[in-house]
């Protein structure tokens, strides 16, 4: 079979389990109780007032469920959801044909959206502040005229896994601005459980658990885990997924009992064997283990910050005590140096 065909089939049955996963209202959302709380009022208010809903800004680490949000935020107002994504909008027109296609009252998602040009970014806050933008339009006799295009009332639902790189003028616009925070164990196994009953696949409560434990703390990987999973228990196992098929499916995927996998233990290896335990710069890693500095910095180093296998330090990123731990390497405090 072409490999296009498989790359095809394949991609179109991920969009398919992510849609049949994702929750539709704020009530079946799992997690992040106090943003829930607050969209909640907040969503309401806006029907009340029969108003668009303030412009939002979701941040937080991938995976979290910043685009499960924005389809909610849309379902809970009973509006479209259109969606972009930073980086391909790339001229002013790419933004025009986008926000002149609004019908009242849609919410737009931006996902990336720290990835935006500068200069679209311009165009936006008119779009933002006062539904309208003014394109400059260039005639062919070498002069150029701006005209205004009035835009219906909408919101903007912006996400981002690195805040700190929106401008300031963007990030003021945003009338409501949410930090979405990593998950804990209960939560992740009630996402898991949730997703199993989706499936029609049985789980035991401790297989979930066991899953929910090795899954970062990110709802994203906690179902692709339960996925790969699911698959070892239909060929290997008897269709259910309990505790020791799922230690096997983990064991072969080289997902260890704290969630790291192998781009993370390549990381702490350099880390701790090429450059002592560190510490040492982000680019440096990158480039001993050939990955891209976004995705270390990303991805990868998030869950390591926060679990403690790593420190930032002025002088670079350090090797804790648990990572050498994890790595089964003695720890030599004589190395460590904390700045």
């Amino acid at each position: 079979m072409n490999d296009r065909i498989v790359d095809s089939e394949v991609k179109e049955e991920e969009d398919l389990f992510e849609k049949n996963i994702r929750p539709e209202s704020l009530d079946e959302y799992v997690g992040q109780k106090e943003i829930k709380e607050n969209l909640r009022v907040f969503i309401e208010a806006a029907k009340m007032r029969n108003e668009p809903l303030d412009h939002v800004l979701l941040y937080g680490p991938p995976g979290l469920g910043k685009t499960t949000l924005a389809h909610i935020i849309a379902n809970e107002l009973g509006v479209n959801l259109r969606t972009a994504s930073g980086p391909s909008i790339e001229k002013s027109g790419d933004l025009a044909a986008i926000l002149s296609n609004l019908e009242p009252g849609d919410v737009l998602f931006i996902d990336e959206i720290h990835r935006m040009p500068s200069y679209i970014e311009e165009i936006l806050y008119p779009a933002m502040e006062d539904f309208e933008i003014d394109l400059v339009i260039g005639g062919s006799d070498g002069k150029s005229k701006s005209i205004k295009i009035n835009l219906p009332p909408f919101t903007l639902v912006g996400a981002t896994t690195r805040a700190g790189d929106l401008s300031s003028p963007l990030r003021d616009r945003f009338g409501i601005v949410a930090k979405l925070e990593y998950y804990n164990e209960d939560e992740l196994r009630d996402i898991i459980i949730r997703s199993s009953k989706v499936f029609s696949i049985n789980i035991d409560e401790d297989a979930a658990m066991e899953l929910a434990r090795r899954s970062r703390k990110t709802p994203r990987i906690a179902n692709r885990l339960f996925r790969r999973v699911r698959d070892f228990a239909i060929v290997k196992g008897n269709g259910k997924i309990d505790l020791e098929i799922t230690n096997e499916a983990l064991k072969r995927l080289k997902v260890d009992n704290s969630g790291l996998d192998n781009i993370d233990r390549d990381y702490l290896s350099s880390l701790i064997n090429k450059f002592n335990g560190g510490p040492v710069g982000v680019e440096t890693i990158a480039t001993s283990i050939g990955e891209e500095v976004t995705t270390i910095e990303d991805v990868v180093e998030p869950y390591l910050l926060q679990e403690g296998f790593i420190k930032r330090t002025r002088s670079g990123r350090v090797a804790t005590e648990k990572a050498y731990k994890a790595l089964g390497i003695t720890f030599n405090f004589g190395l460590f140096k904390e700045e």
